[in-house]
């Protein structure tokens, strides 16, 4: 009986590789800091929820996932945890982002006769040892095969370059975690560099001028809200301001504060100038046939920090090179992971296993 289950499974498989339809799903994780997205093929993306897991700590067990730990973030009593398992890009606790996996490929039925092929994205810099931590979750949430594409490629394919051509492309993926500059040609990437400095550090960087400056001690939340509602990466004429509660970092009481546009381009000013150190460093390191392609097609921009006011503006002025942001920029990433999926034989130089 289990012979005749096993023959009649690769007998499935084999078909699935020759037939226009899919016996078992094809599906594409962006594992990001701040939000995790899932594409499956033939679907498009089917879910989109913050990197976020309350745990308990009495026996260790996933209590939410998503946007239902989320709302637990600074509200949980001492025996519950809501915390991210991702930082910096990479895993931070590897049994949580296994029961996070689980979780989201339960939630998009991958579970079915066969176990989905699933292809997820991790960011150039990372170790061996980090890779196979991606790959070991993978496999362990239950998928069949799995395989890793390097982030900067993911959002070069999901941006609609064409990253097979021996021409260079720029491309600046900044998500929540961590910022990667990379020069992709011929499939691959030429030469890149990547900073811990993304949206997660912005905010902070608001926070602790808003309790120097203001004595005021505010939230993630309150500081991510400040830097999409008023926020600039360069100044803008018309100077605009939001109200913002939070605590008196020294009576302990609740207060409220009115914050400018001004004040919160010098909380950016520094954690956006070691990203643009960081662009120029990969720029002083491009080989000269591909400089020339570089400067007639400009950086792409990707991510949910590509999304800040003005910062293509500012990256333009401050390396000479145009940049522009591309379309849809939150979704570039996992769009690109869905399309090397679907296309294993075209992108394969591209794929690690």
């Amino acid at each position: 009986m289990v012979l005749i289950d096993y023959v009649w499974l690769k007998l499935l498989v084999e078909l699935d590789t020759k037939m226009s339809f899919s016996f078992y799903k094809k599906i594409a994780i962006d594992l990001g800091t701040a939000n995790s997205l899932v594409y499956v093929v033939g679907e498009g993306v089917v879910l989109e929820e913050p990197t976020v897991v309350a745990v308990s700590l009495n026996d260790g067990k996933v209590l939410a996932v998503g946007h239902e730990a989320q709302k637990m973030l600074g509200r949980t009593p001492g025996n519950i945890k809501a915390s991210k398992p991702m930082r910096d890009g990479v895993i931070a606790d590897y049994a949580v982002t296994e029961a996070m996996l689980k979780y989201f490929m339960r939630k998009v039925g991958a579970y079915g006769l066969i176990k989905p092929e699933v292809m997820i994205c991790v960011p150039a810099g990372v170790t061996q040892v980090e890779r196979r931590a991606v790959l070991g979750a993978a496999m362990e949430a239950g998928a069949r095969n799995a395989y890793l594409i390097e982030e900067p490629l993911a959002a070069a394919i999901g941006a609609g370059i064409p990253i097979t051509e021996p021409s260079g492309n720029m491309v600046l993926d900044m998500g929540g975690g961590a910022s990667e500059a990379a020069v992709i040609s011929l499939g691959g990437v030429v030469t890149f560099k990547s900073v811990r400095v993304a949206g997660n550090r912005i905010d902070e960087a608001i926070s602790k001028y808003v309790r120097r400056k203001h004595n005021l001690v505010i939230g993630e939340t309150t500081a991510e809200s400040i830097k999409i509602k008023i926020g600039s990466a360069i100044p803008s004429g018309k100077e605009e301001s939001m109200e913002v509660t939070g605590r008196d970092s020294i009576t302990g009481l609740p207060k409220q504060i009115h914050f400018s546009s001004v004040e919160v381009f010098e909380a950016m000013r520094e954690p956006l100038g070691k990203i643009i150190q960081m662009l120029k460093t990969v720029m002083e390191e491009v080989p000269p046939e591909l400089s020339s392609d570089i400067i007639d097609k400009g950086i792409v921009m990707t991510g949910g920090t590509a999304q800040l006011k003005s910062f293509d503006r500012l990256i333009t002025q401050e390396t000479g090179v145009p940049a522009f942001v591309a379309e849809d920029p939150l979704r570039c990433v996992i769009k690109g992971i869905g399309i090397a999926i679907e296309n294993l034989e075209v992108y394969s130089r591209s794929i690690k296993k």
